[in-house]
């Protein structure tokens, strides 16, 4: 539905099955693709974006069947450098994931392929990924600005190189590791800090020779060795955190609710939302421990909470980019003043997610201020917490960014009267069917009559 309704609500109630991880669901399709063999992934996410990037390998030649029955996604692997030239630009929708990672795929490949977008994709900034990999042999035509519409021509004897980048980016550096897996010698990406090494596991996973380290003054650094030989590899994927941080948020912000989400990845570098709503005081506890496919997984409950603001070190902020805004509203909820530094990566994404977080507290009734990489949010307790409800009674558009249609769904939840949100379709590309699993936890959240 373009336009959903969220209405104040309370005891919330159950266990949410949240969807796949969409991080590891796009890297585990790509691989799947690039290994000499079949791999079998159980737990895929159905999502527009992870879709496209299913639609887009089967254009480069790659069999993908399922999911079956049991949930299972079978891939038939084509080996590195064996792709076939696509008749048809390979279109990735909404997703930047998709598009930045197999361009880093065809770059070491001997054919060339057309990306193309959606609007909000077309806007997004490509040169981060064209710099690294033309130094690499790979040759682009792209549009003024090195954004999609674009034409890539790969090579089978890409070079190694050894990349300083100046942002944490996972896809940067997914990228670079998957063009450099048909180089000669090592190729290195270099960081600030480390970003999601979703890639990094999964490649070993399949068989890769890497390793990481990370240096005295934080810089993190991944080595692959290339002209490595993959091998299909079964993979459970497990629930994603960032799409479980909607619903644990919407348990801490209303009274009388608990709630477990199963199945949930827990990777440190992901896991930054949970540690800073702790630190808020958030009541989040974590059972069933265990190791799947090389990944940290648990169930998460979460019970409602008196939260307080904090000061969000800026040095967390690779392991929960896209959690920022639902984590606005959590701070909205607070007692006192929840400070967001080193957040200027939330303006390049679906749309600029600073902006758009900024206008609808104003709208909720909430004191926020912005720069153009932090966010300061002055909050009022929460309804739930026995503090001042948000304000609601007013429509959101969201323009098609799925965290943000989720983040004030949520949002609407703790106010005091409905919240609108159109342009919430897009919800789609990562949680397909995320209002009615809401409902069954006893949120009231409905489509526009």
């Amino acid at each position: 539905m373009d336009t959903l309704i969220a209405s104040p609500s309370s005891g919330l109630k159950g266990s949410i099955a949240c969807p796949g991880d969409k991080s590891m669901s796009h890297r585990a399709l790509i691989l799947g693709g690039m290994a000499l063999g079949q791999t079998r992934v159980e737990g895929l996410l159905c999502g527009q974006d992870v879709l496209a990037t299913l639609g887009a390998l089967r254009q480069l030649g790659v069999s993908i069947t399922g999911p079956d029955k049991a949930g299972c996604t079978t891939i038939s692997g084509r080996g590195l450098g064996a792709f076939t030239a696509p008749h048809a630009p390979l279109d990735l929708g909404n997703s930047g994931t998709g598009a930045r990672l197999l361009m880093g795929v065809v770059a070491g490949a001997d054919i060339t392929a057309s990306f193309t977008g959606d609007a909000s994709l077309s806007v997004r900034p490509m040169g981060r990924i064209i710099a690294p990999l033309h130094e690499m042999g790979a040759q682009f035509m792209a549009r003024d600005g090195n954004y999609l519409p674009l034409t890539l021509t790969g090579t089978d004897t890409p070079l190694s190189i050894d990349w300083q980048s100046n942002i944490a980016s996972a896809q940067v550096k997914s990228a670079i590791l998957l063009a450099g897996l048909s180089a000669r010698g090592i190729t290195s990406i270099t960081e600030p800090t480390a970003s999601r090494d979703h890639s990094e596991r999964m490649l070993a996973h399949f068989g890769a020779e890497i390793t990481s380290e990370t240096h005295a003054d934080g810089h993190y650094t991944a080595y692959l060795k290339g002209e490595a030989d993959l091998t299909g590899a079964d993979i459970a994927i497990p629930a994603d955190p960032s799409s479980a941080a909607f619903a644990a948020v919407a348990a801490l912000i209303t009274a009388n609710s608990a709630i477990t989400i199963p199945n949930t990845g827990l990777n440190p570098l992901r896991f930054g939302l949970y540690e800073t709503l702790r630190e808020m005081g958030a009541d989040i506890s974590i059972s069933n421990q265990r190791l799947e496919g090389g990944e940290p997984v648990g169930d998460i409950t979460c019970h409602s909470s008196q939260l307080s603001g904090i000061n969000v070190p800026e040095s967390r902020a690779a392991s929960m980019i896209d959690e920022y805004p639902i984590l606005a509203i959590a701070a909205a909820c607070a007692e006192g003043t929840t400070v967001m530094h080193g957040i200027g990566e939330l303006r390049v994404k679906e749309t600029d997610r600073i902006a758009m977080t900024e206008q609808g507290l104003l709208q909720a009734g909430v004191e926020v201020k912005t720069t153009p990489d932090s966010m300061t949010i002055k909050g009022g307790g929460g309804k739930g917490n026995g503090g001042k409800a948000l304000a609601g009674g007013f429509t959101l558009d969201a323009c098609h960014d799925h965290r943000i249609a989720m983040a004030f769904l949520v949002c609407g939840l703790a106010s005091s009267s409905p919240i609108s949100v159109s342009g919430a379709e897009t919800i789609n590309t990562s949680f397909p069917n995320f209002a009615e699993l809401m409902q069954n936890l006893g949120a009231d959240i409905e489509p526009n009559a």
